[in-house]
């Protein structure tokens, strides 16, 4: 008589990807009740995206207009900044700083969500005739609200700590210096975020912080801040802080406000790169042009890709550009936005309201 004995791996709960709690309201928390209030649905509830064969052309964005949007954005803070330092004759403090600059950072991304919900009911989403958009877990509700909060807290306060001068208003921002620090923020961030990136998927005890970010397969943009600790730890202020010591040992002024507005080119890329939408187009550059000329312009459909195939061993590491993938040869060959597919009369506006 043999007896046999069957081993069970269990799934760890945590790792759940299972979301139900938008149809059961009974258990809901603060955070639950956060996220509907404001309205960060990438899709209503009861209505279904458009579905596309990834034969049918996709369109692209015009990426003057969302250099508009990012820009106007920025300078609303800057503009009411402005408007308090000519009425008092003083300058805002370090905390009525980040007041107001944090605030507008998560305002920003707030609006930003609302519009790529709306772009997505009409262009619907990459590999939507496969699988929709993955939703916030049921597990992952609270950690993901917490997350997406302290990003824009702790690179406030990181900046306005580093550059923040009372002697230094917003006339001070130095617009000539702006289109090459935009470029190469861009850049650089993407060159410490590329090998940072790579290594958490190749060793080991690096891939323990970065796993649960890719539980997600079809990303929304509330996703990109689902992640442990330790990661949103390097995301939020090692990646920018060397960026920005980067650029200032090659002579850039990197002042608070230029910083604030290449910090929104950043956090612009970095949501619609998790949304996921049907669009050719979506990370923005001063510098694209020239990238282009590489093809290592970063398109939507390039992060999309990291999630759907990447677990330990990966490809598209870069999340501003593919000018490091290109480099050192990680790129995945895109599928609907491959150049025959793109179709180059159909371009779609970003919205500014």
């Amino acid at each position: 008589m043999s007896t046999q004995t069957a081993t069970t791996t269990k799934r760890n709960p945590a790792d759940s990807m299972v979301s139900t709690w938008r149809r059961d309201r009974s258990q809901w928390t603060f955070w639950h009740w956060m996220i509907e209030l404001l309205g960060l649905h990438l899709n209503p509830l009861d209505k279904d995206p458009p579905v596309f064969s990834k034969k049918d052309k996709i369109p692209v964005i015009r990426e003057w207009t969302v250099h508009l949007w990012i820009v106007s954005h920025a300078l609303i803070p800057i503009i009411l900044h402005r408007a308090y330092t000519t009425y008092t004759g003083q300058n805002l403090g370090m905390i009525g700083a980040f007041a107001l600059y944090s605030t507008a950072f998560k305002l920003s991304g707030i609006h930003e969500m609302h519009i790529m919900s709306r772009l997505g009911q009409v262009y619907g989403f990459l590999d939507g005739d496969k699988h929709p958009r993955d939703e916030i877990p049921d597990v992952g509700v609270g950690k993901v609200m917490r997350e997406l909060i302290s990003t824009s807290a702790f690179r406030m306060i990181m900046s306005i700590y580093l550059t923040y001068r009372q002697d230094e208003t917003p006339s001070s921002l130095k617009w000539e210096w702006l289109p090459l620090e935009i470029g190469l923020y861009s850049i650089t961030v993407d060159f410490w975020f590329y090998w940072y990136h790579r290594c958490m998927h190749s060793i080991s005890p690096l891939w323990q912080y970065h796993r649960r970010h890719h539980l997600t397969k079809h990303p929304n943009p509330l996703l990109s801040a689902y992640a442990d600790h330790e990661q949103e730890f390097m995301d939020i202020t090692g990646i920018p802080l060397l960026a920005y010591f980067t650029l200032k040992l090659l002579g850039l002024p990197m002042g608070f406000y230029e910083w604030w507005i290449c910090f929104q080119y950043v956090a612009f890329s970095e949501f619609i790169g998790h949304s996921g939408l049907r669009l050719h187009g979506g990370a923005p550059s001063t510098v694209n042009w020239l990238l282009e000329l590489f093809d290592a312009e970063l398109v939507i459909e390039d992060h999309d890709l990291h999630h759907r195939y990447g677990w330990r061993k990966s490809h598209n590491y870069g999340k501003q550009t593919r000018l490091w993938d290109r480099i050192f040869g990680t790129c995945h060959d895109r599928i609907e936005s491959v150049k025959d597919n793109v179709d180059y009369n159909n371009r779609v506006t970003m919205p500014l309201f």
